[in-house]
């Protein structure tokens, strides 16, 4: 019922869009059955919570639970097989938001650039990237790609901006193509010009030769490019946002410019841990609240799942706001909705409890 809802919310009018221009319906399809793995993987929590309330709240209708406390068994017991449940949803939720969904990501994105390229002849990705020196952190190199791709790992029509210690261009460079090789390296492929800052020197030089030397060395890997792209930060491991975040860190920001990515950046990769939690958090609040009298319909599970869902997630966007601007951590916005949920949860068991 969630993934219907949020899959509806959130492609329907893209999909949509696509078939009425012209795009064949099984690759349409394909596209929803690729960007499903994302949105299951936030319905999981909410399943958890939905389910939590519906199985309490049938056991307290049949007075089951009222059996069970007369037989000296407390609710606070009853919690932990709900406890248990899940931390096995969010471990499953983690395991498919860090294996399944980045795969499934990069290949959705491909297949809207191959209807975008249906539509109007074109879907290069240009992309840019700085290198600075490791000791020094001065600038040593600017590149930019015309287009990059991120399946075939290949950067083409690549200019390159040489600086030297004063920070002024020194040179500029012009290369067809780099592809990035199981040896976990930049090759050049299709040679390539090289010109003086002041134009009086030109040379050409094919891959491999002496010349291609004087070529900076690209020291991003396809993902660490890949992660510049993507808005959607739940769709990078954390892996590669951690590296991201690393090399940010490391790069000067004199005007502040990267404060805001750092702070996104790390919201999200901590949100890969709070997300999966969830699942615990709406468990534990969940059966408490399916706990209730014969009068009120198994109906109310619906609603109160619904309002449960929306004042989180509120609470979580509030928190993503106030990270971004600086005002606080990263690691506590992520985590202050998870620790506010077990807190409410501690509170409702106890209350229901007595």
């Amino acid at each position: 019922m969630f993934t219907v809802l949020i899959m509806a919310g959130s492609f329907l009018f893209e999909l949509t869009r696509y078939l009425s221009e012209g795009v064949p319906f099984l690759s349409v399809m394909e596209l929803m059955a690729l960007l499903l793995p994302g949105v299951m993987a936030k319905t999981f929590p909410m399943a958890v919570l939905l389910s939590a309330l519906l199985a309490f709240g049938r056991l307290s209708s049949d007075s089951e639970i009222v059996a069970v406390k007369a037989a000296g068994v407390s609710l606070g017991r009853l919690m932990i097989p709900v406890a248990a449940f899940g931390i096995v949803v969010a471990l499953a939720t983690f395991l498919v938001t860090e294996n399944v969904v980045p795969s499934a990501t990069q290949v959705a994105v491909k297949k809207q650039k191959e209807f975008q390229e249906a539509r109007n002849g074109t879907a290069a990705q240009d992309i840019s990237h700085a290198v600075y020196d490791e000791k020094t952190g001065k600038l040593r190199a600017s590149f930019w790609a015309a287009d990059f791709n991120f399946l075939n790992r290949t950067l083409s029509r690549v200019q390159i901006t040489v600086y030297d210690e004063q920070q002024m261009p020194s040179a500029y460079i012009f290369v067809n193509e780099f592809k990035y090789t199981s040896e976990k390296e930049w090759v050049m492929q299709g040679g390539g010009t090289a010109t003086s800052a002041d134009g009086r020197m030109t040379q050409k030089f094919e891959s491999g030769s002496p010349e291609a030397a004087i070529v900076p060395r690209m020291d991003a890997t396809p993902e660490e490019l890949e992660a510049k792209l993507i808005t959607d930060l739940d769709a990078l491991p954390m892996g590669v946002m951690g590296k991201q975040i690393e090399k940010l860190k490391a790069t000067p920001d004199k005007p502040g410019l990267l404060k805001d990515k750092i702070a996104n950046l790390e919201f999200g990769y901590w949100n890969k841990v709070a997300v999966p939690l969830a699942a615990l958090v709406f468990g534990l609040v969940g059966a408490p609240l399916g706990i209730r009298s014969h009068r009120v319909p198994a109906s109310a599970g619906f609603w109160q799942a619904v309002i449960i869902i929306l004042a989180y997630f509120f609470m979580a966007n509030v928190m993503s706001i106030l990270a971004r601007g600086g005002r606080i951590p990263a690691f506590v916005a992520s985590f202050l909705p998870i620790a506010i949920g077990l807190a409410v949860a501690g509170f409702l068991i106890h209350r229901r409890n007595v």
